[in-house]
């Protein structure tokens, strides 16, 4: 319930879970509640059962102690100590009679409750809502310890009291401050976890998000991924075969519709796969990896592929070794995957004239290579607009740039596996992934 001013204006409300403009201004409801509650008590007490002045002693008393509560909002040991004061004053002079640590009950209770201005770490002051240690405590139970031993002395030595007496008259009030600085810690700590119960859900908020955030750009990349896979090797194959089309078109009709219709079969791969990749993005619902994105796409695609090299007119062989039944399904479409951006990239920029497909199935895991005999300059650097087979494209090959080298790199991270492209041992482009397969 305390308030201190914060730095340069504004206050930092101590009646809730947070330090807001609506815990403020219910702390100071609740201010203003103890103040009355204190003029009414102290002047009704002093009506019944006082025997001092009622208006010139009953009546200040009980406001001068009102007003040290409302005070308190803002310098609640000051407040405390100038209520402890006043109770002192009075009594000693004769015009009060009635209680010695009661009529100063509020002004306890708000010290042991709030904790008064910190700063954190970098030294910018807080609000009493920002300190875990109560500090507060110890200061009303000084006071109040220090009150009841000057209480004690004074009705034993100046009222004249015995000891009995004394302990008597004081038993009361000493058990009332107990109860009060008992009742001002049960609300601190109520309050305190509340404050971490909605830091704890603030934090588990931030972390959803991050985590959102995370699974949204894994998503984006193997979306990226897809899409340049099969885009990049349609646009391949599809022009390969136009540019036999054309050519073959008045001298062997026959090979032209050959190559148009495998235009046209590769075509209708790509739009499904496309369709596919267009469903996730449709449904952001679905969980990420729920939906294939290359429906079919596996180990028995891989000859296909090899069919389109050979068409394209480079020599092409593929040489496999075990068994891919065991085979799960995302390490065959990584699998398929990387032989097809691999051959895409053999056919557009090796200048090669053969490539070899060697696929070796393990117990624990599956290896893959794809080995050209080209010049290596151009081979691997994915299939952006321009690439050739030469200058600044050799230069990103040879360093394993390119979208589609990056791409399968992260395929088989992603599976935890182990990749690598570049010069073969005799010449020409090797890409070279092993993939673990999970028992």
């Amino acid at each position: 319930m305390s308030e201190e001013r914060a730095p340069r204006g504004g206050r930092s409300g101590g009646a809730g879970a947070g330090g807001g403009p609506a815990a403020t201004r219910a702390a100071g409801a609740v201010r203003v509640a103890a103040a009355a509650v204190t003029a009414v008590a102290v002047v009704t007490a002093e009506a019944l059962a006082g025997e001092g002045p009622l208006l010139v002693g009953a009546v200040p008393y009980a406001l001068g102690l009102a007003a040290l509560v409302l005070a308190a909002g803002r310098w609640p040991r000051a407040a405390l100590l100038a209520s402890v004061q006043t109770v002192i004053a009075f009594r000693s002079a004769g015009m009060s009679d009635v209680g010695w640590i009661w009529p100063a009950s509020a002004a306890y209770f708000l010290v042991a409750a709030g904790d008064g201005a910190v700063r954190d770490e970098a030294g910018k002051r807080l609000g009493p809502l920002s300190r875990r240690v109560p500090r507060g405590l110890p200061f009303a139970v000084a006071v109040g310890v220090l009150q009841v031993v000057f209480a004690a002395n004074w009705e034993r030595y100046v009222a004249g009291l015995d000891g009995r007496e004394a302990v008597a008259a004081l038993g009361a009030e000493a058990l009332w401050l107990a109860l009060t600085l008992a009742a001002a810690t049960a609300w601190r700590n109520g309050r305190n976890w509340r404050r971490e119960e909605a830091a704890g859900r603030e934090r588990a908020a931030r972390e959803r998000a991050a985590e959102a955030r995370r699974r949204a750009e894994a998503e984006r990349l193997r979306i990226a991924r897809e899409l340049h896979d099969v885009v990049a090797h349609t646009l391949t194959v599809v022009g390969v075969q136009l540019r036999v089309a054309v050519e073959a078109l008045d001298d062997e009709p026959a090979e032209a519709r050959a190559a148009l219709r495998t235009a046209q079969e590769v075509r209708a791969t790509a739009v499904a796969d496309l369709r596919a990749l267009i469903g996730v993005l449709r449904d952001p619902g679905e969980e990420p990896g729920a939906m294939e994105l290359a429906p079919g796409r596996g180990l028995d695609g891989v000859g296909d592929l090899v069919e389109g090299v050979r068409a394209a007119g480079l020599q092409a062989a593929v040489e496999t070794e075990g068994d891919p039944a065991g085979v799960p399904a995302p390490v065959a479409l990584a699998v398929y995957r990387i032989v097809q951006e691999s051959l895409t990239n053999a056919v557009r920029h090796s200048g090669g004239t053969r490539v070899d497909v060697r696929l070796r199935y393990g117990s624990d895991a599956v290896r893959v290579e794809i080995a050209d005999d080209g010049t290596g300059t151009g081979t691997g650097t994915g299939t952006g607009a321009g690439a050739g087979a030469g200058g600044e494209d050799g230069a990103r090959a040879r360093a394993g740039g390119g979208h589609g080298v990056a791409g399968m790199r992260e395929r088989v991270s992603v599976l935890g596996g182990e990749f690598a492209s570049g010069p073969g041992e005799h010449g020409g482009h090797t890409v070279r992934a092993v993939i673990p397969v999970p028992s």
